[in-house]
């Protein structure tokens, strides 16, 4: 039986690799494969080889693929959504909690100072600098409902906060799963107005793109905290500045760090860890050389 070759454009979980049967020949040449494994590999400038059938990507986003392309060259193209859901998920509640309190404020303070018998007495003097609020009570938005977003939605209504959801197209197995005392809203205005922590869960369209703009900005609650672990390009960074000079957004929490945002007052911007544990990588490897098989 002829072997298939799959191309391997970035470090895949051996997990992963281990889908592959006898017949599966694992390489770096990606001009000699006939499906491509990828994940954060930029391929939007790179030439598709004729044999290539697939690309199946381990992730939920398909920024760096070029999709017209694949499409005009037969090349069909794999994703693997909800394979990194909980990974997000318990990343954005880590957001929420670090933008109540400053533990990261905190920890820093603690790391510089003299280790000595007179530690304890500074800790007790300068401990309320880095006070904070609970999240419980609070009230939380989530825009998209999807493979994540409803996840944090259950999650802040376990943490006991009121939980406010938009989603024009959620999927029945997600509306499913969804806590029963979410509220459903039609309009985003209504939930922006109405919440203290706003989170986004949607994918990037041409629809989504600057999908929070002056605009929504505008509407949010004063004060409130925006969360954004979704994409980068969903929130209007010019309009996110003024906001953010002017007090009406009290923190920006995003996973996409970039020099404008890195330069902004009152954000925590992480290294896209969105995705980067152990179990979402496995099991978007996995999921993503199913697909590759199964489309052989």
């Amino acid at each position: 039986m002829k072997h298939r070759r799959v191309a391997l454009l970035n470090n895949i979980s051996p997990l992963g690799l281990k889908e592959f049967g006898a017949n599966y020949a694992l390489t770096q040449n990606q001009g000699d494969a006939d499906l491509w494994l990828v994940r954060s590999a930029d391929l939007l400038e790179t030439d598709m080889p004729i044999r290539l059938k697939a690309i199946a990507r381990a992730g939920a986003g398909v920024n760096n693929i070029p999709l017209e392309r694949c499409t005009r060259q037969g090349i069909v193209v794999f994703n693997t959504p909800g394979a990194n859901a909980n990974a997000v998920a318990e990343l954005v509640v880590a957001g929420m909690l670090l933008s109540a309190r400053d533990i990261i404020g905190g920890a820093n303070w603690l790391r510089e100072q003299e280790v000595d018998t007179s530690l304890p007495q500074r800790v007790e003097k300068h401990k309320s600098v880095f006070s904070g609020s609970e999240i419980r009570g609070k009230s939380l938005g989530v825009i998209g409902l999807g493979a994540v977003g409803h996840l944090v939605a259950n999650a802040g209504v376990a943490m006991g906060m009121e939980v406010w959801g938009y989603d024009p197209s959620i999927a029945i197995e997600h509306a499913l799963k969804l806590a029963l005392s979410v509220h459903h809203v039609v309009r985003i205005a209504e939930l922006l107005q109405a919440c203290d922590y706003i989170t986004l869960h949607v994918p990037l369209l041409d629809s989504t793109r600057g999908l929070m703009g002056r605009l929504q900005m505008d509407r949010m609650r004063p004060g409130a905290v925006l969360l954004n672990f979704s994409r980068d390009q969903l929130v209007d960074e010019e309009a996110l500045e003024e906001a953010l000079a002017a007090g009406r957004i009290s923190k920006y929490v995003t996973d996409f760090a970039n020099q404008r945002v890195m330069s902004l007052p009152n954000t925590l911007a992480l290294p896209h860890l969105g995705a980067a544990t152990e179990e979402a990588e496995e099991n978007s490897a996995m999921m993503a050389a199913r697909q590759g098989q199964d489309y052989l």
